[in-house]
């Protein structure tokens, strides 16, 4: 079929289609229309051939408004994309009667031979081959999914070859793929929106950023690049330094040319969609999706785990001020400025009170929003589409579906939004489409007649409902018949929804009883709750009204509830001895979190008592926000507490501390069952972070009979911190790296180790008829057991007894399943395979740990060992051992390799015990094992914050007793607070000139000044950016014929030759940095002479011309 030009006849618009090679001709007047073919002709009304001539009739009734499009033959449509949008919009589009077939290109299982629709090979990235292509299979209409094709000008090439293209112009998608372009059009024409600034200096960013009387935090990156890269800093500091890293240091390449800085906003984030033909205005329901990876939006952020519609946050008022204020204030703007827009516009906002703000645009459907809103239109989406490319939007205003909720849950890849594994089947899909649930298919794949995951994003369920909880619980029916291995999904889509419904309604449900689906915790608060709703389900009321938490909406079927009350104990008494308290409340949920974890329950929520004689409000604010902040991270609602004052009745100082915390788990699901163990599994460790919570009254024992207090430093070996905050190091929580391995049955058994050591805790999970043999030497243990050991002349029974030894949890799993557990389980935490379970003869110990005294003591000479030999080029003697060192790395640095020769030389002052780096598969971390370093991979991608990812890191560091890190090439920006704790211990080396050269391409700069000699600088990292004390700089001449390219690369060799030096500086204590955040050279130091130190603090003078 070929299409014909449509025409106005009677006031009603007709398009015309008829067979290639055929005539056609237009007749009739006002209310009828005939055809004539120079061929057979079909009467319209009866669909039967005619034998009397050439002549198609039938009637076009005459409606007022009504856009009426009557085609002889139906269409095809080519929809563009791979993802769960254009599954729906070529399901939406294949319910058409005007369409003949849906071509997606390249599509995916979903949209391969599934009724009218089926996958295209078309090459879509070259317009003029796609252009012909269309014509050549008679596509009538092209609908374009992916962002990058419209700004590529993909409806600009294909309308101007003739092929009807629906979406916006390359010069109108600018809202979306140049955000200073958006930023200033939103200032042009008043439409709210964060404040903000464009920069592409270095020094005039940092400047606003430090002088803005509001918080300048996000910096998009917004060149020519087309990346779109949005960080959201924490402090002025850390935003002047994220400036820094993206214009000086090119972190984004060229997406980073050039910079928008906006203020942080904060409220309820929103889409509103619309269609819009340039003119008219037709707006969608609202759209709230989900970005965080797991329930009550924690974890990294995502593209999308969900959506629901409509959304109830926005009143009707609100939304008639969107659609005029905003939406129809965007397209009367663009059109003035001559670049009419055409297609869907959605738009991000933040609603703030009784206002909007808008965040961003996107120029088409946003995926999952894509997915939720289709399934509501009433209308025929190919009719809407055709209307709005024609201008004709006004007369097919798309209808909503009223009295209904859709709610969409993407299920998403093991190990998504990093890596993530293909080829593995997916089954169940035709289970949920029985369910009548729709299935839009996005990373899928079909391979030997199975659908298998391509993507991380593999499948959105979409359920549509008379309201949010049955859409959400069809939904979860649709998910849970769905199966692949390590699915990642959501069970909290919509929970922000329900919370807003039962705040509209002053009270929660009236139906709400502890038996059925909420459990109350009845206290009296003495203060609100501090952490209230980061875990879907909690409701705490003020007033004095007691704390509630709905089971219901968190997502369990047949839920069993699990408690736990802990109290602190001696450790309490250390933190009021040190007068350090902000660690206390971590201890105190994690020892609570561990216990319900050995029942396989996941933490709902957690409550406080905390109770002292006269109270010292810094301490109490420091453990509760310790508690608070606690519960935050790990996802769990702190529901409040109550303080007690009970003056007379304590001494001065002294407060008791206990948590209660509540817990589910799916009948049948309960983990703690002592027969599922069996002889030949095997146990996994998991690492502590020291002492934990149990074994101080030995602890305080030990340090009454030792010299040394709780103010003094740690013992050779045990780092940089004094013995009391060693001590204190809180207890980890397991529950982030253990529940989705609990849930899945791989796991038989998990337990704590707390009171009672090793020898004591392992048993509680063990039949009788079985015990453990454990290996020391298989995990690494932290130096301090080696010191209390020594100090206390301990026995190794005495230690397994009493300590974790480094091992702060077991598990039990298969033997076959270990390796897989465990690789699951050091994607959070660090874990070893330490034993196995045997047969128990009557009588014998149930835990046998070999080899702990022997590893004790080799970890305790490890760090005791002297060293005599003398630095032969710095003439610097040796420390009593050498400084732990690691490198941090992203695989882009060229200095690690000449870190570890020199770390090698006998002469070093330092050892490289650790490599870590935020990208897998790099080179420098095989380079690294083949030297022999234990190597780390700490995915930034897999964290929701800069802070979650840095404090990471800082675990890590600390669990190898690290006291200096050197940054080799990498490309992450620390947080302020890290940078604080290891001021003075962070090395960095970087291709220019400070403080002369700052800012910019330094190569550039070198070259455009012809100088004839730059230098590379290798600096302790301080919290300002751009900044830096230096600890040496290395000279590298410039040759009149170098480009950047070649000057960069010798410099890169120089980096090479100047950061061992550096580090050997810093590493013997020649070089240290003063409380005033300079350089300071150690006096009377014999490790270099008056000529040396000034080749080392070589002169910026006489450099540029």
């Amino acid at each position: 079929m070929r299409s014909m030009s449509a025409s106005d006849i009677g006031g009603v618009r007709v398009s015309l289609f008829a067979p290639i090679g055929r005539a056609l001709q237009i007749q009739g007047g006002c209310g009828s229309l005939q055809i004539v073919f120079a061929g057979a002709a079909m009467d319209a009304h009866t669909n039967s051939e005619s034998a009397q001539g050439s002549v198609y009739r039938f009637t076009i009734k005459s409606h007022e408004r009504g856009y009426i499009k009557q085609t002889l033959m139906a269409d095809r449509v080519l929809v563009i994309g791979s993802g769960g949008r254009e599954h729906a919009l070529a399901w939406k589009l294949a319910q058409s009667p005007h369409v003949k077939q849906v071509l997606v290109a390249p599509g995916n299982a979903g949209t391969a031979n599934n009724g009218k629709i089926s996958n295209s090979a078309v090459l879509v990235s070259n317009h003029t081959i796609l252009a012909q292509f269309c014509k050549d299979h008679n596509i009538g209409l092209v609908v374009v999914g992916p962002e990058a094709l419209l700004g590529a000008g993909i409806v600009d090439d294909l309308m101007s070859a003739g092929v009807r293209c629906f979406g916006p112009s390359a010069k109108a998608a600018q809202l979306e793929t140049n955000t200073s372009f958006a930023k200033a059009f939103l200032d042009r024409h008043k439409i709210p929106t964060a404040r903000w600034e464009a920069f592409d200096n270095l020094q005039e960013a940092c400047s606003f950023i430090t002088i803005t009387d509001f918080p300048a935090l996000v910096i998009k990156a917004c060149g020519p690049g087309g990346k779109k890269e949005i960080i959201f800093a924490s402090s002025k500091a850390e935003a002047c330094r994220t400036v820094q890293e993206i214009l000086q240091d090119k972190m984004f390449g060229e997406a980073g040319e050039r910079i928008v800085i906006e203020e942080l906003l904060k409220g309820e984030e929103l889409s509103c969609l619309c269609f819009t033909d340039g003119v008219t205005v037709a707006p969608m329901p609202p759209v709230q999706a989900h970005k965080r990876l797991r329930d009550g939006d924690q974890g990294p952020n995502t593209a999308g785990m969900g959506a629901y519609c409509p959304a109830p946050q926005i009143p009707e008022a609100l939304l008639e001020r969107i659609k005029d204020s905003v939406l129809q204030n965007v397209v009367d703007g663009m059109r003035q400025e001559g670049a009419t827009y055409v297609g869907v516009l959605q738009t991000g906002l933040m609603c703030i009170k009784d206002d909007v703000k808008i965040l961003n645009f996107s120029c088409h459907f946003g995926d999952p929003q894509c997915q939720v809103i289709l399934p509501l239109l009433k209308n025929d989406l190919y009719e809407v589409i055709q209307a709005t490319i024609d201008g004709k939007l006004s007369s097919c205003l798309p209808a909503w579906s009223e009295n209904c909720t859709a709610v969409s849950v993407v299920m998403a890849s093991e190990g998504y939004p990093g890596d993530y594994a293909k080829g593995m089947e997916v089954t169940g899909l035709l289970q949920a489409k029985d369910l009548g649930l729709e299935v839009f298919h996005a990373g899928t794949a079909m391979q030997d007649d199975k659908v298998v995951i391509d993507g991380g994003r593999v499948l959105t369920v979409t359920a549509v409902k008379e309201d949010l909880m049955s859409a959400l619980e069809e939904a979860k029916k649709g998910v849970a018949a769905i199966q692949f291995k390590g699915a990642i999904y959501r069970k909290d889509i919509g929970y922000s929804a329900i919370a807003f419904f039962q705040q509209s309604e002053g009270q929660l449900h009236d139906d709400l009883n502890v038996d059925t689906i909420t459990s109350g915790a009845w206290i009296n608060k003495s203060e609100p709750p501090t952490a209230n709703g980061c875990r879907s389900g909690s409701h705490a009321e003020l007033g004095g009204s007691p704390d509630l938490f709905d089971l219901k909406t968190s997502g369990y079927d047949d839920p069993i509830l699990v408690s736990r009350t802990k109290g602190i104990g001696t450790k309490l008494q250390i933190a009021q001895m040190c007068q350090k308290y902000d660690t206390i409340g971590q201890d105190l949920v994690a020892i609570c979190i561990n216990d319900i974890l050995a029942q396989g329950a996941e933490p709902l929520f957690f409550l406080h008592y905390f109770a002292c004689g006269n109270p010292d409000t810094e301490v109490k604010q420091a453990v509760i926000a310790g508690i608070a902040e606690t519960c935050k991270k790990a996802g769990y609602a702190h529901l409040g507490g109550e303080t007690a004052e009970m003056p007379g009745m304590s001494p001065q100082g002294e407060c008791d501390l206990a948590g209660f915390v509540v817990g589910a788990v799916e009948r049948g699901q309960m983990l703690l069952q002592l027969k599922r163990a069996a002889e030949g599994d095997v146990i996994i460790g998991l690492a502590s972070s020291g002492i934990h919570s149990h074994g101080f009254n030995l602890v305080r024992k030990i340090l009454l009979m030792s010299s040394l207090r709780y103010s003094s430093p740690v013992p050779d070996g045990c780092g940089h911190q004094t013995l009391g905050e060693l001590l204190l190091t809180p207890t980890k929580i397991y529950s982030k790296a253990l529940l989705p391995g609990l849930r899945s049955g791989h796991m038989k058994a998990f337990v704590p180790i707390t009171c009672g050591g090793l020898l004591e805790s392992i048993p509680r999970i063990l039949p009788e008829s079985f015990s453990v043999i454990l290996d020391a030497c298989s995990w690494r243990i932290p130096e301090i057991f080696s010191w209390l050991q020594k100090e206390g002349n301990l026995s190794e029974e005495e230690m397994a007894r009493t300590f974790n030894c480094g091992i702060g949890a077991v598990l039990v799993v298969e033997k076959e399943l270990a390796q897989q557990v465990l690789k699951d389980v050091q994607r959070h935490e660090e874990a070893w395979l330490i034993g196995n379970i045997v047969s128990s003869h009557t009588g014998s110990s149930h835990v046998k740990v070999k080899n702990l005294l022997k590893a004790l003591q080799l970890n305790r000479f490890q760090f005791l060992q002297n060293a005599a030999d003398v630095d032969s080029h710095l003439h610097v003697k040796l420390q009593r051992s050498k400084v732990t060192v690691a490198v941090l790395i992203s695989g882009t640095g060229t200095s690690l390799e000449a870190l570890i020769a020199y770390a090698k030389e006998p002469a070093s002052c330092a050892q490289i015990a650790l490599v870590i780096s935020n990208k897998s598969g790099v080179e420098d971390l095989r380079n690294a094992a083949r030297a022999g370093i234990p190597t780390r991979v700490i995915d930034h991608t897999l964290y929701g914050s800069r802070s979650e990812f840095d404090s990471t890191i800082d675990r890590v560091l600390e669990e190898f007793s690290v006291e200096l890190i050197c940054l080799a090439g990498f490309t992450r920006i620390l947080s302020s607070a890290f940078i604080r704790k290891w001021n003075g211990k962070i090395l960095n080396v970087c291709p220019s000139l400070l403080p002369s050269a700052k800012g910019g391409n330094a190569q550039k700069q070198v070259l455009q000044a012809g100088a004839k000699v730059t230098w590379c600088t290798v600096r302790f990292v301080l919290e300002e950016a751009n900044t830096g004390a230096i600890i040496l700089q290395e000279p590298v001449s410039v040759k009149t014929d170098d480009t950047e390219e070649t000057l960069l690369e010798r410099m890169k060799d120089a980096e090479c030759r100047a950061f061992p030096i550096a580090l050997q500086l810093v590493a013997s204590g020649v070089v240290q940095l003063g409380a005033d955040g300079k350089t300071c050279w150690k006096k009377g130091s014999q490790s270099l002479n008056h000529h040396e130190k000034q080749d080392c603090i070589s002169s910026t003078t006489n450099l540029w011309p």
